[in-house]
């Protein structure tokens, strides 16, 4: 079984990215290697072509990389309380990887950033998570035993990380943030060495 955990985000201004890498380094701090992927923006065909590989930054994701993972982190910026249709439109092209099985049993989490303080985080992760569980994988929250949960007056839930960028610093994390992207990558590697061992 592979030893590293996949975190899939889509980012457009820089947070989500953020949270991502902070996320990598929580599942690194338990000794398992963090993958970080991103998915390509969804194109008409009219406007522009993308090329196979980024111009920079993270690669762009591939199946087989659900397949050879421990576990997943999903991540999004907020669309009208939903995620971003890039990475949706990747989600919904994994019907094969569902018929084989290829996450079930695997740990899950999901993170995702707003631009407003009620610009629908809580119904972004709970929709992230419908096909995850589709996919029979185990989705693992954060635990109100983070005290930044009780104090944050940034981002943060217990359905999975979240930020609130606000202001010319979007992509900044505010300590609590940063803290609960940490501990949501370190609870989701210690799940997968649980499950896996």
């Amino acid at each position: 079984m592979s030893q590293h955990i996949l975190i899939l985000y889509y980012s457009r201004n820089g947070a989500t990215k953020a949270m991502a890498n902070r996320i990598a380094q929580g599942v690194e701090s338990t000794g398992m290697q963090a993958k970080l992927r991103t998915v390509p923006e969804v194109s008409d065909g009219i406007a522009h072509n993308q090329p196979i590989v980024p111009d920079s930054g993270d690669l762009f994701v591939h199946k087989n990389d659900l397949k050879s993972c421990a576990g997943l982190a999903l991540g999004s910026p907020t669309r009208f309380g939903n995620m971003a249709c890039a990475l949706k439109y990747f989600i919904d092209s994994t019907s094969g990887e569902w018929l084989s099985g290829a996450l079930v049993d695997k740990p899950a989490s999901v993170f995702t950033s707003t631009g407003s303080m009620h610009g629908g985080q809580e119904s972004t992760l709970l929709s992230m998570m419908l096909p995850l569980l589709h996919h029979g994988m185990v989705i693992a929250g954060l635990p109100y035993t983070h005290p930044e949960l009780h104090n944050t007056t940034t981002g943060g839930s217990p359905y999975g990380a979240t930020h609130y960028a606000h202001g010319s610093n979007s992509e900044k994390l505010s300590e609590d943030e940063r803290t609960l992207c940490f501990a949501q990558g370190q609870r989701l590697a210690t799940l997968a060495q649980k499950l896996t061992s």
